[in-house]
């Protein structure tokens, strides 16, 4: 079976496995906790699928949010927040500016510093005014849920789920800092793992490596901000002493999406499942017109990025390929609006 394929397959394979987690007698009762904006799309076609097997979904959001509305596969319950929808949308279009603005190595850590404590005391409030809401708690707590699915990058979701001692589920990309490999005790060394802002590939100079342990150094205090008024909300809501690693610690299952193909190589626990699949579009295959065009520029060793839906009229971007690969993989999927295409060798 060809990458590509394997990589559309194990989307069933890990909802298959999650799906195992609820009760088949009756169908399950399913809390579901989402992350807003870009999180929950992904989040939402398996919310859809595993309501068309007759599980029973309750999705709790603010009322404020991007894109977390009414659904006939789900019943949404909503709970006030201290934001308007304006600071809300303010918010999130300079956190996207600032992710694409070009600017200097250090300029780029403040700017990220800032970020992500901006965006840490939007979540903080976020989860906070759910955890106190009393009249939402008290039916949370009477509704017999079995299980929780949630995006742990806003660890509300598993504050509950330990609060009610019920299995949880993560659906995720990752977690900044690399807490969802220390809290699964997957090894993460920075000699040899290149970080998120490091811009380096798995083939780092000597000064490449000493900037990525830099920079692991420095994820102390960056996560430090973003996290550390969670872990004193979940301390104070559980009544005991709790950190972001033990915290996530207690996950069931770890949905990630992304592929092993597309990863660094990395040992993963049994809980860890694959479903870099559910980002694949089902798209018709490339005519042979198509398959020319995008093989004339795989001898150049070009990548093609198409800004549109087909070939006709398309916007491309080309960028150069430096894959270090054994075998040739070819892979074409879509990405909301966004196609993407390549072939390498």
């Amino acid at each position: 079976m060809s990458p590509f394929a394997q990589l559309c397959h194990s989307f069933p394979v890990g909802l298959l496995l999650f799906m195992s987690s609820l009760s088949f007698a009756y169908g399950g009762k399913l809390l579901v906790l989402p992350m807003d904006g870009s999180h929950w799309l992904s989040m939402r076609d398996v919310v859809d699928k595993i309501s068309q097997r007759g599980h029973e979904i309750i999705v709790v959001a603010p009322e404020i949010n991007l894109f977390m509305g009414t659904s006939e596969s789900y019943t949404r319950k909503t709970y006030p927040v201290p934001f308007s929808k304006e600071e809300l949308d303010g918010h999130f279009l300079r956190f996207a500016k600032n992710i694409f603005k070009e600017q200097p190595f250090l300029f780029r850590i403040m700017d990220i510093y800032e970020n992500i404590k901006n965006t840490s005391s939007l979540l903080l409030a976020t989860c906070t005014h759910l955890l106190h809401n009393k009249e939402l708690m008290e039916y949370i707590e009477g509704s017999n849920f079995d299980a929780v699915f949630t995006d742990p990058m806003l660890p509300c979701g598993q504050i509950i789920a330990l609060h009610l001692s019920i299995p949880s589920i993560f659906f995720l990309r990752g977690i900044p800092c690399g807490i969802d490999l220390e809290a699964t005790q997957c090894p993460n060394p920075p000699s040899y793992v290149p970080r998120m802002i490091s811009a380096s590939t798995d083939h780092m100079t000597f000064t490449q490596r000493v900037k990525n342990l830099l920079i692991y150094a420095s994820e102390f205090f960056l996560c430090n901000v973003a996290y550390s008024e969670f872990e004193t909300l979940a301390s104070e809501f559980l009544q005991k002493s709790m950190t972001m690693k033990e915290l996530l610690s207690h996950g069931s299952i770890w949905l990630k999406r992304i592929d092993f193909v597309f990863e660094y190589p990395m040992p993963v626990m049994p809980n860890m499942v694959f479903i870099g699949g559910i980002n694949c579009g089902q798209k018709k295959p490339l005519s042979q017109v198509g398959k020319a065009f995008i093989f004339y520029f795989a001898e150049k060793k070009m990548i093609l990025l198409s800004l549109h839906h087909s070939f006709s009229g398309a916007i491309f971007l080309l960028f150069k390929c430096t894959f270090h690969c054994t075998k040739t993989c070819w892979f074409s999927f879509q990405l909301r609006h966004l196609s993407i295409s390549w072939y390498y060798k």
